[in-house]
């Protein structure tokens, strides 16, 4: 096995503009003096450190219009699928940690409760090696979520995301091991990371509250996510501020852009029960349409969060031939993941533990492991690492290598520092570096690469 080595990061080549609009994952609280009652907002105990306790408020409902120029006390936003704090809610219906932050623009409209977030990225991509690239590119998302009430105890939520990605072109953008869908509907993709669709998610729910800590809610994408593995990896606080997809993104979480997808869940108190069926087969090579929905696959999920800075999740899914170029292997996946969130002072430290299990059928038995932490500092700083290792069977198209599982290991450290041009508006500017350690076999295919990233952020929340 090749061992990991971190030598100096060559200058940066060059970099292109990536807009990257994200909608916040995590609560945040917000300012309203004056106002008694706001819908789909709670109170409680504020999850700051060093902040008061948030006020009752009963009563009032008050207008967009009537709460101009008012500063506002501490409040909790209800999350949209149940009685607690909209800080929870990640990607799709999944789960995080309560005492993770949250950015981003809210406001309201009438009944309604928006929010919104946003990135402009400028990144340069360089991956060493034989099988290497390099690559100024954009990577983008944007998002925007509306939630009112609908009648005493129910909640109708909408959300939109977008993204540019395919402005970077259907062969995505070099990422070493990576692996994973077609650009041209006959090859498949490999040593690059795929860009996602225009229309990342396009989705309703409704949830009704049971009792003071309980509701059933129901969730409906076109395009969406079914209750299947951690958040995505660009919604989870520990891994969000990294710009490079991880290598187990399949075993994980690629089913976070899924054409067709209804999820039915019971929520109390700490814990979470929920089932999707959904298409199993993965976007393809066409990044601007929305493809046709198709409910040929299940999954299940169940989650807990113990305490404010805890989240837990384990689930399986059964895949109906996610692969476009291989339709005859059917995918049984298992994944439990574990994220610890730690806020102390005006800094906070995240951290994500995750294992995923994809079971082919026919086919290969792999395992990925993925360890991700972020500590952001102040508002200002942020340092980020990530420990990868993923069974491969899918580096090599023929030769005597071909169909041969290789145990792949890869760790990224990275940091961002930001300046603050506003209250809502701060640039950063980034880097990582990443090194490998894989089997002999490999080394006259990859050498001994050493691969980084440079980028500019301009991030809006």
């Amino acid at each position: 096995m090749r061992a990991f080595s971190i030598p100096l990061v060559r200058p940066a080549l060059g970099a292109v503009l990536s807009a990257t609009i994200t909608f916040p994952a995590a609560g945040q609280d917000m300012q309203m003096p004056g106002m008694d009652d706001m819908p789909g907002m709670t109170a409680g105990k504020s999850d700051a450190p060093g902040k008061p306790d948030k006020p009752d408020m009963p009563g009032m409902d008050m207008q967009a219009d009537d709460m101009r120029g008012m500063a506002m006390p501490p409040m909790t936003m209800t999350g949209a699928f149940g009685p607690y704090a909209m800080s929870r809610e990640a990607s799709g219906t999944s789960w995080q940690p309560e005492s993770t932050p949250e950015g981003g623009l809210h406001f309201m409209a009438g009944p309604w409760m928006l929010m919104a977030h946003g990135n402009l990225d400028a990144i340069y991509d360089n991956q060493g090696g034989p099988r290497g690239n390099d690559k100024a590119f954009s990577a983008s998302m944007g998002m925007l979520m509306a939630q009112r009430p609908v009648g005493e105890d129910g909640t109708l939520g909408l959300r939109a995301m977008l993204s540019l990605d395919p402005l970077m072109g259907a062969n995505g953008y070099p990422l070493l091991f990576a692996t994973g869908e077609t650009a041209n509907g006959r090859e498949p993709l490999v040593d690059r990371q795929h860009p996602h669709d225009l229309f990342m998610e396009l989705s309703a729910s409704y949830s009704l509250k049971l009792t003071g800590d309980s509701s059933v809610f129901l969730y409906a994408g076109l395009p969406g996510e079914p209750a299947l593995g951690p958040a995505a990896f660009m919604h989870r606080f520990s891994g969000m501020d990294n710009p490079e997809a991880p290598i187990t993104h399949h075993w994980l979480d690629s089913t976070h852009i899924t054409y067709g997808v209804v999820t039915g869940g019971y929520t109390k108190g700490p814990w979470k029960i929920e089932a999707s069926v959904f298409r199993g087969r993965e976007p393809d090579q066409h990044r601007y349409d929305i493809e046709g929905p198709r409910l040929d696959s299940v999954s299940t999920r169940v989650t807990y969060n113990p305490t404010p800075n805890w989240s837990f999740q384990t689930s399986w899914g059964y895949l109906k031939s996610p692969e476009q170029l291989t339709p005859e292997i059917d995918e049984n996946r298992l994944t439990a993941s574990g994220t610890y969130n730690l806020p102390f002072g005006d800094n906070v430290w995240a951290t994500t533990f995750a294992w995923g299990r994809k079971m082919n059928h026919p086919g290969h038995t792999l395992d990925g492991f993925l360890l991700e932490s972020e500590l952001v500092l102040h508002d200002t700083h942020t340092i980020f690492a990530r420990a990868e290792r993923v069974a491969e069977d899918e580096l090599f198209e023929d030769g005597p290598l071909l169909d041969r599982v290789f145990t792949v290991e890869k760790i990224s450290l990275g940091y961002i520092r930001d300046v603050h041009l506003g209250d809502h508006l701060k640039l950063g500017i980034g880097g990582l570096v990443s090194r490998y350690g894989y089997p002999s076999a490999l080394d006259r295919a990859y050498g001994d690469p050493t691969s980084y990233m440079v980028f500019l952020r301009l991030k809006v929340g």
